[in-house]
């Protein structure tokens, strides 16, 4: 499968997501390439962290932009199990690219309105996309989700009234193992202190992605 995760806003987690996916998919046997297609590359200097403290990744890490993201996924679709495409923050060509090569587009929100609002922008993307791209499957999911209170339901509410979007259930929580973890060069499913409701989550949410 190819999966995008992206969205035109910043600050959604998307690369927490993006390298917490590729690491827990390369760890259950899978071949996995992460690409970075942000143009603050993150996910490559995590994967550079990594490299230095853990001696290998585990999975194949590559930063492509642009119109080069979409045509080298294209050649390299049949030579991996899973390719993770790290993308957007704003409206890009790097994003613009992968919505038209991608099976899915994973669209991570935070409870607060902004995020939520950036929603309509990006489907109007995705409209368009699916001209190209008409088996586009794309879904929402609510990420550094609130312990207390009603926002997660709010804004899973409110991402459900855009057309064309599939809105999951399954909320990632606003946990420290996410955090922790990445300093270390780690997923959260690898570090220790384990986290286990930060597990369960993202392994519910990788259900979801792969098993359906």
């Amino acid at each position: 499968m190819i999966l995008s995760i992206g969205h035109t806003k910043g600050g959604v987690g998307k690369t927490t997501l993006a390298i917490n996916l590729a690491i827990a998919r390369a760890n259950q046997g899978r071949d996995v390439l992460l690409i970075d297609g942000d143009e603050q590359r993150t996910a490559l200097i995590f994967t550079d962290l990594r490299s230095e403290l853990l001696g290998a990744p585990g999975y194949t890490a590559v930063s492509l932009q642009g119109a080069a993201l979409r045509t080298q996924v294209r050649q390299l679709a049949d030579k991996y199990d899973d390719i993770i495409v790290d993308v957007g923050g704003r409206d890009t060509g790097s994003l613009r690219a992968a919505l038209t090569i991608t099976e899915t587009l994973l669209i991570p929100i935070q409870p607060r309105s902004f995020d939520i609002w950036a929603i309509d922008q990006l489907a109007e993307l995705i409209q368009e996309a699916r001209e190209l791209n008409d088996h586009l499957r794309t879904m929402v999911v609510v990420n550094a989700a609130d312990f207390q209170g009603t926002d997660n339901d709010a804004a899973i509410e409110a991402a459900k009234e855009v057309k064309g979007l599939e809105v999951l259930t399954t909320v990632i929580g606003r946990r420290k193992a996410f955090p922790n973890a990445a300093s270390n060069g780690q997923g959260v499913t690898e570090y220790n202190p384990k986290d286990v409701k930060a597990i369960q989550e993202l392994e519910s949410l990788i259900k979801y992605i792969y098993d359906r």
